[in-house]
């Protein structure tokens, strides 16, 4: 084994090649010869290590745990195929958070897949997508996980948003007069996840949404004004969802509903408000989300519950930061989530949390650390939590 190991680096110690690739704009850049197709490859990870610890009673700091892990780790392909006008992407998750999940409905197999998509700008300013990626939902959720802000999405994020499906999606975007701009999209997908490969056991997801950027096109789907913008920028969005005869406790996420006889199916309803504003290295975003539910507990044929229910309720995440010429950045965020407790059994929780990064090379190498302070108000269970991430994004 050491012999092969070492015939293998001398052999690429003498094949090594000079590149003109930059750090942060893909590990292979290929554009054929005949202008067929072009390939840019990707690959990133984020390294993780969270401390947590308890507060019973609000007094004594109990429970301290501690954990490294590899967060994220990515693996990217994108570029066109024949035309300019037909570009795909291709993304694939390698950490075990990446690909948990497993189930009878995704064949018991890693979903590895997280993106699988063709776009085909077939007119003008319209684009019509195919095949697996990001619904538009919230915009914290569609900023990409190498964007963040902070070392990850906030609360309200990971309760309400509705990730990735299968199916079909029409952009388009026009502009009002020389600065504003507005974008439109509209969905239909399985309504059941990513990565699903058993039939479709409920109804169709249908997702809309709309933005306006009143003062110009920049950077709305970054986290931080890492452009220092010179003037006001602004963008403001409002997506719906609709799952029809969803089967899951979160839309299309969460735990299958299952009964007696089948699944439990009702209609559930996501809606999302969200803004995001930067200027001069300032930046702050605000989300809202509210969720509800035509039947909100999952019953037996015989009308007993089974004990799954829609989490239904409400959350509200804010955040601004500042990035200092030196590229550091301080950044707070207050987050507050509402689930119906008497449904769900939990309460309101409010967090609060301070963050500081450092952008060595923008977002393609930057640590982040932050303190979060988990409070709820319904009872005296609260924590405290610490994380310090690095994010290298090749």
């Amino acid at each position: 084994m050491l012999l092969l190991f070492g015939l293998v680096t001398s052999y690429f110690a003498q094949a090594q090649d000079i590149t003109n690739n930059k750090f942060g704009k893909g590990l292979v850049n290929v554009v054929a010869k005949d202008s067929s197709y072009s390939l840019k490859f990707a690959a990133r990870f984020q390294s993780l290590y969270t401390s947590t610890w308890d507060f019973p009673d609000n007094e004594n700091i109990q429970n301290a745990e501690t954990n490294f892990l590899i967060r994220r780790a990515r693996l990217k392909f994108e570029g066109f195929a024949y035309s300019p006008k037909l570009t795909y992407k291709i993304e694939l998750g390698l950490s075990n958070r990446d690909i948990s999940g497993a189930s009878e409905f995704t064949s018991n197999a890693p979903r590895y897949i997280l993106d699988a998509v063709l776009k085909w700008n077939f007119y003008e300013n319209f684009e019509l997508w195919i095949g697996q990626t990001k619904l538009p939902g919230n915009r914290e959720r569609v900023i990409s996980s190498a964007n963040l802000q902070t070392v990850d999405r906030s609360l309200v994020n990971s309760k309400f948003n509705v990730d990735r499906d299968m199916g079909m999606q029409l952009h388009h975007y026009f502009n009002l007069g020389e600065n504003v701009i507005v974008r439109e999209a509209l969905a239909v997908s399985q309504g059941e996840g990513r990565n699903v490969t058993s039939e479709n056991l409920g109804g169709f997801q249908y997702t809309g949404r709309i933005e306006v950027l009143p003062f110009g096109d920049f950077d709305d789907y970054s986290g931080a004004d890492l452009d220092r913008e010179e003037t006001p920028k602004l963008a403001l969005g409002v997506s719906y969802d609709h799952n029809s005869n969803a089967v899951k406790t979160r839309s299309n996420m969460g735990s299958y509903m299952t009964t007696d006889t089948g699944f439990f199916e009702t209609d559930i309803n996501t809606f999302f408000i969200d803004g995001i504003f930067k200027y001069q290295g300032f930046s702050a975003m605000a989300e809202y989300a509210k969720r509800t539910a035509d039947n909100a507990v999952a019953l037996n044929s015989d009308g007993t519950p089974t004990g799954r229910v829609v989490e239904v309720g409400d959350g509200f995440n804010m955040q601004a930061g500042y990035v200092f010429k030196n590229n550091f950045e301080v950044v707070g965020r207050y987050t507050q989530v509402a689930l119906d407790e008497a449904l769900t059994g939990e309460g309101i929780e409010n967090q609060y949390t301070l963050g500081l990064s450092k952008y060595i090379v923008g977002h393609k190498l930057k640590v982040q650390t932050d303190v979060s302070w988990n409070d709820f108000e319904n009872n005296l269970d609260n924590s405290l939590a610490y994380r310090l991430q690095i994010d290298i994004h090749f």
